[in-house]
């Protein structure tokens, strides 16, 4: 096993790791090593010039099928300068450089920060990341502690502000192209903002840096760098996504799912730990207020009538019981037998 250090700014990851290990994966007998995996094969997201298709439309059909299709997809000319992304993440690896101990305390961002997973019984539990996940409405908060990084406050806002361009003009189009209006509900005081940090895992063959999971809001906008590790459930097989400098993306999430009648899928995601870079990503989740109701644009619908917050705490009931997220099949009027009956 790999000697590793971690600096004094990151969390204790590789404690979480030998304590799972302890636990009972991986010790006492080697058993024969499994098949291994098929390939993952690079690709590249479809991609949607959104200047194109706000001018006339023509690209809003091949924007619906990619969300149907694969449930990801690319947005160019998206009007979130370079410089702006570069700046934030500058900001964010200041962010991430302070001490562990600092950014644990729950003052700073308003204690939004996060690392591992407190939930893991298993090494497949582990994500090997860190992350301050930051309602929008506390961006500019009077209670949000920047400490020492004065830039960070306006710059997380004028990132929030142009992906949440992004997002809405994203949501509306693909409501539009199923006939109806985007449902209301989702504003500056609900959706959300994600600074992530994956650290170079020494590990990295045998741990996640985010678990597979979908996600639980209409849709996510995100910036990712160079450094890759993205991949995606596609025809029952893992795709590695190709980064593209100029380009954000998209991800349907599990609301959007459930509110077009399966029409758009929320598909399975996880990033691979990377053994020698660590990798910077910033996302934005464009999420109702948790007493909105999601109900569905075409009937008959799949779903039964649900709350966002009802859906949020399912989740992590689910999570907290099991280990893992169930999701959107906890709320079909007709859910799987194996489903009702729980688990023995």
């Amino acid at each position: 096993m790999p000697a590793f250090v971690e600096s004094a700014a990151d969390p204790p990851l590789a404690e979480s790791y030998l304590s799972l290990l302890r636990r009972g994966d991986c010790i006492i007998t080697t058993p024969p090593p499994p098949p291994p995996p098929p390939p993952v094969v690079e690709r590249e997201l479809p991609v949607v010039d959104l200047q194109t298709m706000m001018r006339s439309g023509t690209t809003r059909e091949a924007m619906a099928r990619a969300a149907s299709e694969w449930g990801f997809f690319q947005v160019t000319n998206h009007g979130v300068s370079p410089a702006l992304l570069e700046e934030m993440r500058r900001e964010q690896a200041r962010l991430f450089r302070l001490p562990f101990e600092t950014k644990e305390r729950g003052g700073l961002l308003n204690g939004s920060y996060r690392w591992g997973t407190p939930t893991a019984t298993s090494l497949r539990h582990l994500s090997w990341s860190e992350a301050f996940h930051v309602q929008l409405a506390s961006i500019s908060g009077k209670d949000c502690d920047y400490g020492e990084l004065s830039a960070l406050r306006g710059v997380m806002q004028e990132v929030a502000d142009a992906m949440s361009r992004v997002a809405r003009t994203v949501a509306l189009a693909l409501a539009e192209s199923l006939g109806h209006a985007f449902p209301a509900g989702c504003d500056d005081t609900t959706c959300f903002l994600r600074l992530n940090r994956y650290p170079a895992c020494p590990f990295a063959s045998d741990t996640f840096g985010l678990v597979p999971h979908t996600d639980s809001d209409f849709l996510t906008v995100l910036c990712q760098d160079q450094v890759g590790g993205l991949q995606l459930m596609k025809d029952s097989r893992w795709v590695a996504v190709k980064p593209r400098p100029d380009a954000l993306i998209v991800n349907i999430g599990d609301l959007f799912q459930a509110w077009s009648n399966d029409r758009y899928k929320s598909v399975e995601h996880k990033v691979v730990a990377n053994a020698k870079a660590e990798r910077f990503s910033v996302a934005y989740f464009l999420c109702p207020s948790y007493d909105s109701p999601v109900g569905t644009c075409g009937e008959p619908s799949s779903y039964r009538a649900f709350t966002f917050g009802e859906y949020r705490r399912k989740v992590q009931e689910d999570v907290k019981r099991t280990g893992k997220k169930i999701g959107l099949p906890n709320f079909l009027k007709h859910p799987p037998i194996g489903l009702l009956a729980g688990p023995e």
